[in-house]
């Protein structure tokens, strides 16, 4: 219940943090970028809590992920679909894929394998009409009881039509969903109690869902209120050319999500593009700074709506994360889902995941020719590309300093060529096709790299090589 007191223009900031507990922090200069030298995030999109927490120990710790992304934990709409986890409807811990104990338990088995924990939030809107959510809360579009009412939603209670108009961007409904008034400083500290909360059960970052809706000022204000105001944050916004509203404007805060990364991969890869243009890709295709950039192949919105490559690509979804991993540019995100045929179906089991490869669950994070490109991505942190080669068509090799080098081979036939690499003479576990054994030697392909830094092979169509210093035999 909220009291008179939040409502008065003057001293509004520190009574409406009081009530949560909380006190005013000032601004601090963003976190570009994941910290620590494990900064690959594994999205395990609509996964339950208790199931992340066990693929954390099993999986994503020692597959050397830095980060794990989780769908939102907050109350939402009653519904199977996926994007009922988008409308929420308060902010306790209460939807399908867990309660608060569940939450929590899940933090501390991820940080115990090493793994931080990044939860997606939905601050920008809450639903599209009424009914009684998945916790029992009942509500009404513009009425949240103990959260939101009437006036802390926007005045423009209309879809939005014109994405070069800032004001309608920014102020009127997404999908039609009820947009809450962030320039409020009551809709502000709220949102600001429950990013707090989450932290509290020790969330390390969070996933600012549809960002680009919010301004950018708002989500700076919001998080000038968290108990950690440095707290890593990254920004869904989607890049449109000519509109009023650009990523750009979000680096202050931040971390983006660059969406033209991954469309250009699905052109480069599945549209006629030729791999050997890729030699600069990144900053010089006019993207997002690297260091607040968050570069990925797909997600759960662009693979259904075709403009990324997906699990139903092949191979050429398999070789763009073997090159995201390997290229240096941006924090890479590798996306997990699950199949589908209908865009709407919400996730099998009800998030429940007994088995990775069973029941549609996709578990595209563990499959053994991205998971090993995760150690390759964490052994060549820091070093540039080196030794770059390529056919002029759709075979392509580099090097990362003298710590990796990756082969790909998008071609229609198999290549065999002799590279040149910056390597340290030995023989080295290919891990495209193999793993280092804890006590030696490899489960599969080997190479061995001269005293003149150059090995032979043959690299299959649609296939790759990649070695790193680190896996030797």
């Amino acid at each position: 219940m909220r009291t008179a007191a939040i409502r008065i223009a003057g001293g509004v900031l520190a009574t409406a943090l009081a009530a949560f507990g909380l006190t005013a922090a000032a601004p601090q200069t963003a976190q570009a970028a994941p910290p620590g030298t494990k900064d690959v995030t594994a999205t395990l999109f609509q996964w339950s809590y208790a199931s992340v927490a066990k693929e954390c120990a099993s999986t994503l710790g020692p597959g050397g992920y830095g980060y794990v992304e989780v769908s939102p934990a907050a109350e939402q709409i009653q519904g199977s679909q996926w994007w009922t986890s988008y409308q929420p409807v308060s902010y306790k811990i209460a939807g399908r894929l867990g309660d608060e104990a569940a939450y929590q338990n899940m933090v501390n088995a991820c940080h115990s394998a090493g793994v931080k924990v990044i939860a997606d939030a939905v601050i920008n809107h809450m639903t599209d009409g009424s009914g009684t959510g998945t916790g029992g809360t009942v509500y009404t579009k513009y009425n949240y009881p103990g959260t939101y009412q009437d006036q802390d939603f926007h005045t423009c209670r209309q879809p939005i039509t014109d994405y070069t108009n800032r004001d309608n961007v920014q102020t009127c409904e997404l999908n039609s969903l009820a947009d809450l008034d962030t320039g409020s400083d009551y809709v502000r500290s709220t949102i600001a109690g429950y990013l707090n909360h989450l932290i509290a059960l020790g969330t390390d970052g969070f996933r600012i869902d549809a960002a680009k809706h919010i301004a950018d000022t708002d989500l700076a204000a919001i998080k000038a209120k968290l108990t950690n105001p440095n707290i890593f944050w990254a920004q869904e916004v989607i890049y449109g050319a000519g509109e009023a509203v650009q990523p750009t404007e979000y680096e202050g805060t931040g971390d983006v999500d660059e969406f033209r990364y991954g469309r250009d991969l699905k052109r480069m890869f599945e549209g006629g593009g030729q791999l050997s243009s890729l030699s600069n890709f990144g900053e010089a295709w006019g993207y997002l700074p690297s260091s607040d950039a968050v570069a990925f192949v797909d997600d759960w919105d662009t693979e259904r709506d075709g403009s990324t490559l997906s699990y139903k690509s092949g191979a050429d979804y398999t070789l763009a994360n073997v090159f995201m991993l390997a290229w240096p540019y941006g924090s890479p995100n590798v996306y997990s889902g699950y199949e589908f045929t209908d865009n709407d179906a919400g996730p099998p089991n009800n998030g429940t995941v007994n088995a990775c490869y069973a029941d549609g669950w996709k578990c595209q994070h563990a499959w053994p020719q991205i998971i090993d490109m995760v150690a390759f991505h964490n052994a060549v942190a820091g070093t540039a590309v080196t030794n770059w080669w390529t056919d002029g068509s759709n075979a392509i090799a580099f090097g990362r300093g003298s710590k990796g080098y990756v082969a790909i081979n998008h071609e229609s036939g198999a290549i065999t060529e002799t590279f040149q690499t910056s390597l340290p003479a030995g023989t080295y576990c290919d891990v495209q096709h193999g793993a280092p054994k804890a006590g030696g030697g490899c489960t599969g392909t080997t190479y061995t790299v001269g005293s003149d830094g150059t090995f032979s092979a043959t690299v299959g169509s649609g296939d790759a090589v990649a070695l790193y210093v680190g896996a030797t035999a």
